[in-house]
């Protein structure tokens, strides 16, 4: 086994132990530069060597290579699963198996699997959010832990609801691992901290009530309420008495004073779905909100100050409804503050294994179904599919089938699935095409003579191994090993001559 000796990782994220599984010496090399100044690093050539380490070491996260002389990742992943079933697993592959992708997100249980090669800034990207999973799972076990012995008084049993909504829309209860997600994630992130009005876009069924949740829950505002209404819902006199209240006798039937939500959500959040389908003269109300922080009810010459944020959604093309005269454009730029687009499901086929897993995990036991996992050809359908309801149609599905299995049914086949799913699909649309035959000998060579030259560079300018591998931002033990494996001679080392 080998941990990173040279640069000593640092900060919060240095308690964490990384396991790294590949046989390759280049593979192991690169991810020990990458990630090796802020974690723990162990590496082994093979899963027999790995599973020793996983006796002896603390892991947090595992990655490993799909295909390995021996026991294979999958296999090995398994074995993990059983040895330390906390620690994440993640998947290294060369190309698109999807026989073997399937086994190991069902038996494996995998995070995420990474296509080789991979870019270093997105592999950090990826275990830092797998490592803030593993953290937030060992909190929440703490947390439940605290909560149980204080389960008696009425003040625990409040914070155990509020912990408990704040855990279910927060950023990490949304699945989506895929590259049009983690963009999602990255923009929802840095504005939730934010007092900054959203605009939410996407096809109905993406999700945007769950982003719109996750904003404010992670926000300043979670300890205020959060209050939602469709704008479709209700026609606009009605509306206009929701959103902004009323008085007495504003109207047949207001039998008395009533607060609209905009002043039930003071100090906390309002979101607006489907803002697209309001008439025009709604939309000027809704401007003078935003840019006065105040509203008016029915039936009243007095306007009440709210501090409210606004996060509003549409499934329309905002922008043409604003070009075609029907949205106003003063409304569109002050929603739209921030823009939040969520892709529709066709476009993050990735994301369709780890959704279906999810929900099969919430509606199995529900239903009183046995139901663990997908065979690999009722998932490749599930991913081929188009999803023109996009994850609302996803969660559906598997609610049908849970419903409709019989009691001694362990698994979803093809033929669970309804007709218009299992039916012929467009095969190629499944995300995961066998990577172009390019020559990986060639491939590593070309690597490994570039490491030689910036080396042999670094070790002339700098004079010292030490200076040498702060210059290439490597651990000084990975520049020895290094130099070692390229056979670098100490001639090609030493200092040009002036």
């Amino acid at each position: 086994m080998t941990e990173i000796e040279g640069a000593r990782p640092e900060g919060d994220r240095a308690q964490y132990g990384v396991l790294v599984v590949d046989d390759e010496e280049a593979i192991l090399e690169s991810i020990e530069m990458t990630l090796g100044t802020e974690y723990r690093i162990f590496t082994a050539t093979n899963g027999e060597a790995a599973l020793e380490i996983l006796d002896h070491e603390s892991i947090a996260l595992v990655i490993s290579d799909q295909v390995m002389p021996g026991m294979t990742g999958v296999e090995f992943l398994e074995r993990v699963v059983e040895k330390n079933p906390k620690a994440i697993r993640m998947m290294l592959t060369g190309y698109a198996d999807m026989s073997s992708l399937i086994r190991a997100i069902n038996d494996g249980r995998i995070y995420r699997y990474i296509s080789k090669p991979w870019e270093p800034d997105a592999l950090r990207v990826d275990v830092r959010r797998a490592l803030d999973a593993y953290a937030l799972a060992a909190r929440n076990v703490e947390l439940a832990a605290d909560l149980e012995v204080a389960n008696e008084r009425l003040r625990a049993e409040n914070l155990y609801l509020r912990r408990e909504v704040e855990g279910r829309y927060s950023f990490s209860e949304i699945i989506g691992d895929s590259a049009a997600m983690q963009k999602v994630f990255d923009i929802t992130h840095k504005v939730a901290e934010t007092d900054a009005t959203v605009l939410i876009t996407g096809e109905t069924g993406t999700g945007k009530d769950l982003i719109a949740r996750a904003l404010h829950y992670t926000g300043p505002r979670k300890e205020a309420r959060f209050v939602a209404q469709n704008c479709a819902a209700l026609p606009e006199t009605l509306l206009e008495s929701e959103l902004f209240g009323h008085r007495r006798g504003a109207f047949t039937g207001a039998h008395a004073d009533k607060k609209g939500l905009f002043e039930l959500a003071n100090g906390g959040t309002i979101f607006l779905d489907e803002i697209g389908e309001t008439d025009p003269s709604m939309q000027v109300r809704l401007l003078r909100v935003l840019q006065d922080g105040e509203v008016r009810p029915l039936g009243s010459s007095e306007t009440v100050q709210c501090s409210v944020r606004v996060v509003a959604a549409t499934h329309r093309e905002i922008r043409r409804e604003v070009d075609e005269g029907r949205f106003r454009e003063d409304l569109y730029y002050r929603m739209r503050v921030v823009e939040i687009r969520i892709p529709p499901l066709r476009e993050r086929r990735e994301d369709v294994p780890a959704l279906a897993h999810h929900f099969l995990d919430k509606v199995s036991p529900r239903m009183g179904r046995k139901l663990t996992g997908f065979t690999n050809a009722a998932m490749d359908r599930l991913i081929a599919y188009e999803w023109p309801g996009n994850v609302r149609e996803l969660e559906n599905e598997i609610e049908r089938i849970s419903a409709l299995a019989g009691h001694d049914d362990e698994a979803i086949g093809i033929e669970m699935l309804s007709e218009h799913i299992r039916g012929p699909g467009p095969g190629s649309a499944i995300g995961l095409s066998p990577p172009s035959a390019v020559p990986e000998r060639d491939m590593n060579r070309a690597v490994d003579e570039l490491k030689r030259d910036m080396i042999i560079e670094s070790m002339r300018f700098s004079g010292s191994k030490t200076r040498a591998a702060e210059r290439l931002g490597i651990p000084r033990q990975s520049l020895q090993k290094m130099i070692k494996r390229l056979e670098i001679t100490q001639a090609e080392l030493a200092p040009v001559e002036k």
